[in-house]
């Protein structure tokens, strides 16, 4: 007697089970977006209508584009660098992100203090003021990058010998938490571009 052939049932890819904290960034990242497209869209409705002169991009938003360009670099390297078990490599460039974070936040706020010093807050137009609107909320993207590269760099240090670099990496909580600050890094970089091309033709 032939046993029967057993038949093998497909998973559905809308019901299969996804991991929570992906799953959290990926609406993050779907929500951001369309933030971001409304304002862009508001923008150039907005801006049709204004014929005064249009307010010069601060010379610390170039500057801060290649910071944040070599960021994702960094970065990029530190969780290759964690994959492979090079944990001092990995701290290396975990820290150097961390510190062109913080250099880039201090471009932004240079960049918003040379539009002061040009008397851009003396008039406040539509234009301006989405100006200061965009580059603001992409702002607290990259503090709340920068807090959590923080908190991962000091267990980084926290944990220096090998044995507990290797417990460490080993962890699949912890290889989660680099994968996706990864991902949302890349993403920031990719959206202050958007932001940064996008005021760059506009202007």
């Amino acid at each position: 007697m032939s046993a029967k052939p057993t038949t093998k049932l497909k998973e559905n890819p809308f019901t299969k089970r996804r991991e929570p904290l992906g799953f959290m960034l990926w609406l993050g990242v779907v929500g951001s977006s369309l933030l971001f497209t409304s304002i862009f869209i508001i923008f150039l409705v907005r801006v049709q209508r204004e014929t005064g002169h249009m307010m010069v991009l601060p010379d610390m938003f170039w500057l801060s584009t290649l910071v944040i360009l070599f960021s994702s670099i960094t970065l990029h390297e530190a969780n290759l660098a964690f994959a492979s078990e090079r944990f001092l490599h990995y701290r290396v460039f975990l820290g150097a992100t961390l510190v062109l974070g913080i250099t880039f936040i201090l471009l932004q706020v240079g960049g918003w203090a040379e539009m002061l010093n040009a008397g851009v807050f003396g008039g406040v137009t539509t234009s301006s003021g989405l100006v200061y609107l965009l580059t603001g909320l992409h702002l607290l993207h990259i503090v709340a990058g920068v807090i959590y590269l923080s908190i991962l760099f000091q267990k980084a240090i926290k944990n220096r010998t090998y044995i507990d670099s290797f417990i460490y990496s080993v962890n699949a909580p912890n290889k989660l938490k680099i994968k996706l600050l990864t991902r949302y890094w890349h993403f920031t970089g990719a959206l202050w571009l958007v932001v940064f091309l996008f005021l760059i033709v506009l202007y």
